[in-house]
C-alpha cells in the first residue's frame, strides 16, 4: 500500500472517528469505539474503501499511533484528539516534571498571556519530548516549542491523563506554567 493511499485513508478515519461520524452516519459508543464491519461499510459508500488488511497496516504503521482496535479486533476508536464528546475512560496519571508544546509562532503571544487552551478539543495535547512537539508546531507555521512545568500543575491539583498513543492530555495550561525561550 502506497504512502500516499494510507495518508488519505487515516485522514478520513480521523475525521470520522474524532470529528464528525455523522458525515457517514457512523455510530461511536460513548468511548468512541465504532464496529469495524459498520465503518468499512459507511467509508464504502463515500468512496474510502479499504480492506481489513489495509486498515492493520494504518493502524499499526501509523507514525503517531492515532488509531487502536479493541482486544478482539472488532472495533476501532481514535487514541485522542476528539472535538466530540466522548469518555475515552482515561485514568488520572502523575505527568513527567515538564511536557511539551508545539505550536506555530504566530500563537506564542496569545498563549503567553491567555495559556493553552483545548478550544474544540476534549483536552490540550503535551508530548514527552520535544522532537514530536516540533512535529506538531510545524503543522501550523514555523514551529515552536514551549515548556511545560507539569510537575507543579500536579502539585497544584491539575489532573493529567496518559491517552493509548503517550500523547499527555490535560484541560488547560494557565500561562504561569508555560516558559519560553526564544
Amino acid at each position: 500500500m502506497n504512502e500516499q493511499y494510507k495518508k488519505r485513508i487515516s485522514k478520513y478515519l480521523s475525521l470520522v472517528l474524532r470529528h464528525k461520524p455523522e458525515v457517514i452516519g457512523l455510530n461511536l459508543d460513548e468511548n468512541g469505539w465504532a464496529d469495524l464491519e459498520e465503518l468499512q461499510e459507511k467509508c464504502a459508500k463515500q468512496n474510502q474503501d479499504f480492506t481489513r488488511e489495509e486498515l492493520d497496516e494504518i493502524v499499526d504503521t501509523n507514525d503517531k499511533k492515532r488509531f487502536i482496535f479493541n482486544e478482539d479486533k472488532t472495533k476501532i476508536r481514535a487514541n485522542q484528539g476528539h472535538s466530540i464528546n466522548i469518555d475515552l475512560a482515561l485514568k488520572p496519571q502523575l505527568p513527567p516534571e515538564f511536557l511539551y508544546h508545539g505550536t506555530a509562532q504566530a500563537n506564542v503571544d496569545s498563549i503567553l498571556e491567555n495559556g493553552i487552551e483545548k478550544r474544540n478539543r476534549q483536552h490540550v495535547h503535551l508530548s514527552s519530548d520535544k522532537d514530536t512537539a516540533a512535529k506538531v508546531g510545524m503543522r501550523h507555521g514555523k514551529p515552536v516549542i514551549l515548556k511545560v512545568n507539569t510537575g507543579k500543575m500536579s502539585d497544584d491539583g491539575i489532573a493529567f491523563y496518559l491517552s493509548e498513543n503517550n500523547v499527555w492530555l490535560t484541560d488547560f495550561v494557565d500561562s504561569q506554567y508555560i516558559e519560553y525561550n526564544q
